[in-house]
């Protein structure tokens, strides 16, 4: 076979596999426009018309099927299958690849107030949506979040770009990368090492005792730690001592007042979200860090759903996910007056 046919087949595989994670990540059939523009945001341009013939690809293949008289699609056990036994160089990287999309769509306007931030979602089942507001308060009021804003949607309503199942209530709570996004837009590039638990104690941060690396994961790590029950925030929060979910990042000596700065702006809108910032070259919390780079800890968006989730409540959450209008959330006491 010709060079050029197996780089060709590469990447119509690399594009199958896109596809397939779009149609993963919503709950209702997608068409070949939406899936286009979702493509597009992982830096990938297809035409509308190019999606279709790779849609009638997979249908073939028993990976997708067509749902109602348009093009929606939605994914088979099959193609779930797919996504779990895709190639490993196709895996690795996706959670940092991520990140730096949803920085780039960072569009906030820290004065007017106004514009698009990273967001995570967790559904609950509509049932234990109360329970799990009470839950979520302690961490909320401990401020072990990067903000009190959130939104709210019911099944079938929308957050960003994701659907809320049938028989679940989704909330979307701000993502540690809106910090990223924020630098960005000022041109201060930002190095996300990992995500981890960190060991809290008397109320300080001691060490991380777990860390997944973005750019060696498929995964994002709050996900699986919350998931693995690793987690105690709501101990954290009583005790003065626990486990809770926090990221690492890195940023440039030179960048330093300019990076107060935004964070000021930051919290002005009711956005923070930082846990410690080290000194030049100063190893922090027992991460090293290099000579001209400042270690910076951020707390990690989904503590308080982390909170529910060691209460016992059912939880499914998707974090990365997606970007939402500032001006779309609420506060999260006011969610719970509602409710």
């Amino acid at each position: 076979m010709p060079m050029n046919q197996i780089f060709n087949l590469e990447d119509i595989e690399k594009k199958i596999l896109l596809i397939l994670r779009i149609l993963h990540e919503s709950s209702e059939p997608v068409g070949a426009r939406l899936i286009a523009r979702q493509m597009a945001d992982h830096g990938v341009t297809l035409s509308e018309r190019g999606v279709r013939y790779h849609l009638k690809l997979m249908d073939d293949r028993g990976l997708t099927r067509l749902v109602g008289r348009h093009d929606g699609r939605t994914i088979t056990d099959q193609g779930i299958e797919e996504i779990a036994n895709a190639r490993v160089q196709d895996k690795i990287g996706f959670a940092i690849s991520r990140i730096e999309i949803l920085a780039y769509r960072t569009s906030l306007d820290l004065d007017k107030r106004q514009g698009a931030l990273p967001v995570n979602i967790s559904f609950f089942p509509k049932k234990s949506f109360k329970k799990a507001l009470e839950a979520m308060k302690p961490a909320f009021r401990a401020g072990l979040h990067v903000s009190e804003l959130v939104a709210c949607a019911e099944e079938g309503g929308r957050l960003g770009e994701v659907a809320v199942p049938a028989g679940y209530v989704g909330l979307a709570t701000v993502c540690s990368i809106v910090v990223n996004g924020i630098l960005l837009k000022s041109g201060i590039p930002m190095d996300s090492r990992f995500g981890g638990i960190l060991q809290v104690k008397s109320t300080q941060p001691l060490r991380f005792v777990e860390l997944i690396e973005y750019s060696g994961s498929s995964l994002d790590p709050s996900e699986v730690f919350i998931r693995g029950g690793m987690t105690s925030v709501r101990r954290a929060v009583e005790l003065g001592e626990g486990k809770i979910l926090a990221n690492f990042r890195e940023i440039p000596v030179p960048a330093l007042k300019l990076v107060g700065e935004l964070l000021a702006g930051l919290q002005n809108a009711g956005i923070g979200g930082v846990l410690a910032i080290g000194g030049r070259g100063e190893p922090l919390c027992q991460i090293p860090v290099d000579i001209n780079r400042v270690g910076m800890i951020l707390y990690g968006g989904m503590n308080p759903v982390a909170c529910a989730h060691e209460a016992g409540i059912d939880v499914e959450n998707r974090a990365m996910s997606t970007v939402m209008e500032y001006q779309e959330l609420q506060n999260f006491w006011e969610l719970c007056k509602g409710r």
